[in-house]
């Protein structure tokens, strides 16, 4: 680009994961085109990847009707500031990574300016409002998605919309070897690890936790060695689950982790997950999951009304089978994860099958790379006019 004035990117990401997303693209993008400025709404994760940025996604990161209507003020004001923003820095396009209701809404704003939009991890149009698909078609100028079965739907509706691969294949690597894993995490030959992995947002935790730990006392019960590992969230601190496991009595039992958590993955004989990119995260570590998710009772009506999927998890969804059990709404409940959570014990009926149908599951997100690839792609969006 020699010559032409530096490409200027804004990125827009609310929420843990997009930060991560956003950091990688913008690693990629610094090695494409060294140049160009980065701007835009995002995490920690992206402001260390070189991303100025005008707004920190640590106030914003809200789920549920009653928690947006609560924040409706601030998350107006954030939306203010960003296409002010826009107006002002003029960027070459504006690069929009999940968060659906307050991005697209971005995105708008940003045609009107005339500037490009390029969607990462695009909403779930196959799952549930597919009508989506022709909207955010008609707002993006592309869209690359993180999952294969994502896309015949937006291709339907006549959107310009990729599958590059996915980021993970590259990023969920250890970085311990397996000896110097059980030494850091002090796992004894004798013992039993199995993750609990209750999410990153507040309504998650308050919601899963509780029901973990009460499978939990069951599972210590049936197999004494077990011991719990509890990888501690970005965001979150363990002084505010200290409080349940103490009632629980398992102070003995769990191990709050902050590093190392895919490491840990590979060295554990299965977890007890919330429902989302963790999961395929453990896949990817060839790790089984009972995997669990629960809504508020509002967001649960609104649910069942609107979203027709067989499976909810990601490596399910992968498969096209319920590989691993999905407990949904009332089924989450300490009797039913301790009698799943009994058969992925390594010398559990199902442990060894899963893990050989995760790898089939893994082979789906494509081969690694990916970020360089969207990153590319998303240079080229801004470049050409």
């Amino acid at each position: 680009m020699k010559g032409q004035k530096p490409l200027k990117i804004m990125f827009s990401a609310g929420e843990p994961s997009g930060d991560l997303h956003g950091a990688r693209l913008a690693e990629a993008i610094r090695e494409i085109s060294p140049e160009t400025e980065l701007i835009g709404f995002g995490g920690d994760k992206m402001r260390d990847a070189g991303v100025r940025l005008v707004e920190h996604l640590k106030e914003y990161s809200v789920m549920g009707i009653w928690a947006v209507l609560k924040n409706l003020g601030k998350i107006l004001r954030l939306m203010s500031l960003l296409t002010e923003t826009m107006k002002k820095e003029k960027p070459d396009v504006l690069v929009i990574i999940d968060y659906p209701d307050f991005n697209w809404r971005l995105a708008k704003k940003a045609r009107a300016l005339g500037i490009k939009v390029f969607s990462y991890s695009p909403p779930s149009a196959w799952a549930w409002r597919k009508g989506r698909a022709k909207k955010c078609g008609a707002l993006a100028d592309e869209l690359c998605a993180l999952y294969p079965f994502e896309t015949p739907v937006y291709e339907k509706a006549g959107a310009n919309i990729k599958f590059l691969g996915n980021p993970l294949v590259d990023t969920v690597v250890p970085n311990l070897t397996e000896e110097e894993g059980r030494r850091f995490f002090g796992i004894t030959a004798d013992m039993r690890p199995v993750l609990l992995l209750p999410g990153s947002r507040s309504h998650e935790i308050e919601l899963l936790l509780p029901v973990m730990l009460g499978a939990a006392v069951k599972l210590v019960a049936a197999k004494p060695q077990t011991h719990f590992f509890l990888p501690v969230a970005q965001g979150r601190s363990e002084s505010e689950m200290q409080p349940l496991v103490d009632k629980f009595g398992l102070r003995d039992k769990i191990t709050f982790t902050h590093e190392h958590t895919y490491d840990l993955m590979g060295l554990a004989e299965f977890a007890v997950a919330t429902s989302g990119t963790v999961v395929m995260e453990a896949a990817l570590r060839n790790l089984p999951c009972v995997v669990l998710y629960r809504f508020g009772a509002l967001a649960a009506f609104i649910g069942r009304l609107v979203v027709h999927i067989d499976n909810f998890s990601l490596p399910n969804i992968l498969l096209g089978e319920k590989l691993q059990t999905e407990l949904l709404q009332d089924d989450v409940n300490p009797e039913k994860i301790f009698a799943e959570a009994m058969l992925l014990y390594k010398d559990g009926e199902r442990h060894d099958y899963v893990k050989s149908r995760l790898r089939d599951a893994v082979a789906k997100l494509g081969a690694p790379g990916a970020a360089g690839r969207i990153a590319a792609e998303i240079v080229a969006c801004a470049t050409n006019k």
